[in-house]
């Protein structure tokens, strides 16, 4: 080969070679202009904005709301101004206690999390849109497990027990949570974050799911029932949750589930099979609306708990006698 050949091709080659650093340089900064415009659409570090919750949550008890007043499931047992009174009375003090025991300790959870990238989901650097979804499924899981343990373990029921004391079942009840549950429930969300590997934006985003859901299965809407029943092979559905409030313990030992209902598929614990003019909700031993007042609700876990270890007895024998 010339020397003149050898030049040229020796040219081309460096050319190429600039051509291929330039196209390399280029490709970098297109990248991670598209990372960045992703991060801005889906920045992990960052929960949903406040409007936002509180349009998801202000639009659904209104919904809800006037759902189940218009179209109701069960016929009310109790007044229902003092029991909703009451029933918020409760759920203020859930709320104060979440905001001052749960809300510091998951942002910084959240944050350690996202930064050292803890947890399942952060093993493999998984896109926003497969990230998100995967960890509001796998809390909405894991708090099925919770639910059960609220009735399975002597301390949690305790607590759990306020929420299930209820005569009627409706939104109020939804809000109807012990402040001491909501405290022991603490360990359990960051245990949650911290094995499934939650950071703030899917972990607001399953709040607001969740209590979006909470509200629509405890509200008394009677949906058509075939539109329910498809419904609920989803979710879980007002009469799902109803024949969980059962007295019966083979009906309350039923439907654990929040949003999803695959967790109940999963573990043969869905039913959709009692008539709800057939369940009596509530307690076996708390039957008097004298018995539940706000604060022995309050003092509940804390005094005796005559009746705890029968009740699930006596719901049985009320199923049998109701027949």
């Amino acid at each position: 080969m010339k020397a003149g050949q050898v030049l040229g091709v020796l040219a081309l080659g460096s050319a190429a070679g600039l051509l291929m650093q330039r196209h390399h340089v280029v490709r970098q900064r297109l990248e991670k202009r598209a990372v960045a415009g992703r991060t801005k659409r889906f920045d992990l570090k960052r929960e949903l904005p406040p409007w936002l919750s509180g349009a998801v949550v202000a639009g659904s008890f209104a919904t809800f709301l006037w759902y189940e007043n218009k179209w109701p499931l069960r016929l009310r047992t109790q007044n229902a101004a003092r029991r909703d009174l009451r029933n918020l009375a409760i759920a203020a003090l859930a709320a104060i206690t979440v905001r001052m025991a749960e809300k510091p300790l998951t942002d910084a959870l959240t944050d350690r999390v996202h930064r050292r990238r803890w947890g399942l989901l952060k093993l493999a650097p998984l896109p926003a849109w497969i990230e998100v979804p995967a960890a509001v499924v796998l809390m909405d899981y894991s708090m099925y497990l919770w639910h059960v343990l609220t009735h399975r373990v002597p301390l949690l029921w305790r607590f759990h027990r306020v929420h299930h004391a209820d005569l009627d079942l409706d939104m109020s009840t939804a809000t109807r949570f012990h402040f001491g549950e909501m405290l022991l429930s603490v360990p359990w969300r960051a245990m949650q974050i911290l094995t499934i590997g939650v950071s703030r934006l899917p972990l607001s985003i399953w709040q607001n799911a969740t209590v979006a859901a909470i509200l629509f299965h405890h509200s008394n809407s009677r949906l058509p029932q075939g539109v329910e029943r498809v419904l609920s092979r989803v979710f879980l559905t007002p009469r799902m949750h109803g024949i969980h409030h059962s007295v019966v313990d083979a009906e309350r030992d039923s439907n654990w589930a929040t949003i999803f209902s695959f967790p109940d598929y999963l573990h043969g614990t869905r039913r959709f099979d009692i008539p709800q003019d057939r369940i009596t909700i509530g307690v076996p031993s708390l039957r008097e609306e004298e018995q539940l007042t706000i604060g022995r609700l309050l003092k509940m876990p804390f005094s005796s708990q005559e009746g705890t270890r029968e009740e699930r007895e006596g719901g049985s024998c009320h199923r049998q006698a109701s027949r």
